[in-house]
């Protein structure tokens, strides 16, 4: 039988499978990645617990656990943790703080022939364990930052870098007014435990340098940590350039092409291509106020008359009106601004491939020591 753990890092490096015992609720306010949730209580056992556990003390509140788990209910969460054991022999099982509940739901195991193990300080501890991880990379590790004008295709890069951390990825986010994908974002605790584990995989295979790419402190609705964001003030800066023509054409494909068909993915063609019509609406109202009426009105014509032809033909071509009067007029004016604020921090510009090439001899020369 394999012992109960505290080695985080082992656990987080080797994706080791993981049962979380906490109830519903504490599970989606935040978890690990990949981590299956399997309470002991639901959420209404758990309250109705607590209470008790308030007004009658830990005895009283255990007896009313065991009461409420218990028959038909206790046979059918047993049967759910044994199935995960036996598809996940060599994982563990988790708690909050790594006390009663995962005691408890070793215990049942155990009754029923399965002996597995448990983490040691549960969540907590991890949760700790990965916040102390991003602080240390902080105060550690050399950190530079890809900045360029919207659609020169800064995360085309990243993913073509082996010491990227793509924070838009974690956030499951482009970034921007009109950044919302198709599904969801995480919530801000998954958000920094994805980030955390990234950085904690990264150095363990040698990185000591990562580039990342420039954001607001926050990824829509994730918030960068504050350390990270307040160094990226002050990180020396690589920035891409493209030209006017296949900005349009890479914005055309991810926020129009990649995106409808994201949402038709979802639900189905019709209610799908619905849905990603009214995020691009409603991605453009969001900036009326930094637009002002006059431009919001003329860009939101030239867009719904291009969701009207993509509906009837499929044809994308007139998206590309409403993009080069946003490029032309709101984020490349924009982006202009910031880069002549930031430009004591680059320390090189150029094309994709000239980026790449520059990026990748930087970390070669940080491995070396150079």
């Amino acid at each position: 039988m394999r012992d109960n753990s505290s080695h985080y890092r082992e656990l987080f490096l080797n994706d080791v499978p993981m049962m979380d015992a906490r109830a519903p609720v504490e599970f989606h306010k935040g978890a690990f990645p990949g981590v299956i949730n399997l309470p002991l209580m639901d959420d209404s056992e758990r309250q109705r617990v607590g209470t008790c556990y308030k007004q009658q003390g830990q005895d009283a509140a255990i007896a009313l656990g065991h009461q409420l788990v218990s028959g038909a209910v206790k046979d059918a969460r047993v049967e759910a943790w044994a199935a995960f054991a036996k598809a996940n022999p060599h994982g563990y099982l988790y708690c909050f703080r790594g006390g009663l509940r995962s005691q408890i739901t070793q215990q049942w195991l155990a009754e029923a022939g399965i002996h597995y193990p448990r983490v040691i300080g549960g969540y907590k501890a991890m949760r700790s364990f990965l916040l102390e991880t991003t602080e240390q990379a902080m105060a550690e590790c050399d950190f530079v930052i890809l900045g360029g004008l919207t659609g020169t295709g800064k995360t085309d890069v990243l993913m073509q870098l082996s010491n990227s951390l793509d924070l838009e990825g974690h956030a499951n986010h482009r970034g921007s007014s009109f950044g919302k994908r198709a599904t969801g974002q995480p919530a801000q605790i998954d958000f920094e435990n994805r980030l955390s584990i990234d950085l904690l995989k990264q150095r363990a295979a040698g990185q000591q340098q990562f580039v990342l790419e420039d954001e607001g402190r926050m990824v829509g609705s994730c918030t960068l940590p504050l350390a990270l964001y307040q160094g990226m003030q002050h990180y020396p800066m690589v920035w891409l350039e493209d030209d006017f023509a296949s900005r349009v054409e890479r914005i055309l494909r991810d926020y129009v092409v990649d995106l409808c068909a994201d949402f038709i993915a979802l639900h189905g063609a019709e209610i799908g291509t619905a849905r990603f019509a009214e995020r691009l609406t409603q991605s453009l109202h969001n900036i009326l106020k930094r637009l002002g009426g006059e431009r919001h009105q003329r860009l939101h014509s030239i867009m719904q008359t291009a969701l009207a032809e993509q509906q009837r033909s499929g044809a994308v071509d007139l998206h590309r009106g409403w993009i080069e009067g946003l490029l032309r007029e709101y984020y490349d004016p924009m982006y202009a601004y910031q880069r002549d604020n930031k430009a004591s921090r680059i320390e090189f510009s150029g094309n994709q491939a000239e980026v790449i090439d520059y990026l990748l001899a930087r970390q070669r020369r940080a491995v070396l020591g150079d």
